[in-house]
């Protein structure tokens, strides 16, 4: 079951990415889900992380819908609803570990060693179910973005909160390890103001990296290597997740789409490796989260 669900879903991406498509970005730019921006939900309201997230996303653009709550068979039949007849359901997954006592080979000591395992489940969007309240319906459609200039406020006091040294000015976007610090361009040269806080998510997911937070690396040594493209990778989940978390329309950018063949080359080589890049992705946007409602120092 553990290799089936890795190779199932990395196949897909792999497939997805050789057509030139970004398949964290589909819920965005498909037609199904007609703008609404939200990370999937379980029947309790608790959001999905990491690669469940990629999983119903998919599933929600393959099957068109724009719904976020998600649940098993039982649940929904313990609200007093059943699945609509000839339903399939989404796979998602559980990763967790069993501990064994086992004896050491050199010294014959009984010792007890964590086994990580990987189970998968199948659950059902609620539009897939009759009968459940009226709560699990469809989003009200989304509020009209204010004008392409304004600010937006909840995104404004989000990234100020995380500390991170934001700088503006030039016409790139990008993370500069030595000196820890955000480069943007002005404001005003993006298109909207979506545009922008999408594209400082990714930056500021980069930021994440730095030894001092989560001391991610991948072993890079040289730019374009394959630590280098797990990282974009990781910094395009991210800000996908954070676009999500901020109600945003993450930014597809031309200068990541040369990424798309390391990608490919890494996915290839390890079947567990947007595993991985999901699970960083996940733990870059909970620490962001994290720095909400503290002080910053001045």
């Amino acid at each position: 079951m553990k290799t089936d669900i890795y190779t199932r879903l990395t196949d897909q991406i792999v497939a997805d990415l050789e057509k030139g498509v970004r398949p964290w970005m589909k819920p965005w730019s498909g037609g199904n889900t007609e703008g609404r921006i939200f990370r999937p939900l379980r029947h309790n309201g608790e959001p999905y992380r990491g690669i469940n997230v990629l999983m119903l996303w998919g599933a929600a653009i393959e099957k068109g819908y724009a719904a976020p709550y998600w649940m098993t068979f039982r649940q929904a039949k313990e609200m007093g609803a059943h699945v609509k007849k000839g339903e399939q359901g989404s796979l998602v997954v559980y990763a967790g570990a069993i501990t064994r006592t086992e004896a050491d080979p050199a010294t014959g000591a009984e010792e007890e060693r964590e086994i990580p395992f990987l189970k998968g489940y199948t659950v059902f969007n609620v539009q897939q179910i009759e009968g459940l309240p009226e709560r699990y319906g469809v989003p009200a459609e989304p509020v009209p973005p204010a004008s392409p200039l304004s600010r937006i406020a909840q995104a404004e006091s989000f990234f100020a909160a995380t500390g991170a040294d934001i700088r503006h000015g030039g016409h790139r976007a990008f993370y500069a390890p030595g000196p820890d610090l955000v480069q943007m361009p002005p404001f005003e040269a993006f298109r909207d103001a979506e545009s922008y806080y999408a594209t400082l998510a990714h930056e500021v997911t980069h930021w994440t990296s730095h030894k001092s937070r989560l001391d991610r690396s991948f072993g890079r040594k040289r730019f374009g290597d394959e630590g280098y493209a797990m990282e974009e990778l990781v910094a395009e989940l991210g800000a996908a997740f954070l676009s999500a978390d901020l109600a945003l329309t993450p930014e597809v950018r031309d200068d990541h789409a040369a990424y798309i063949g390391s990608w490919l080359k890494v996915l290839k080589g390890d079947r567990r490796a947007i595993f991985t890049a999901a699970s960083h992705a996940q733990r870059a946007a909970d620490f962001l989260h994290g720095t909400q409602g503290r002080e910053i120092a001045a």
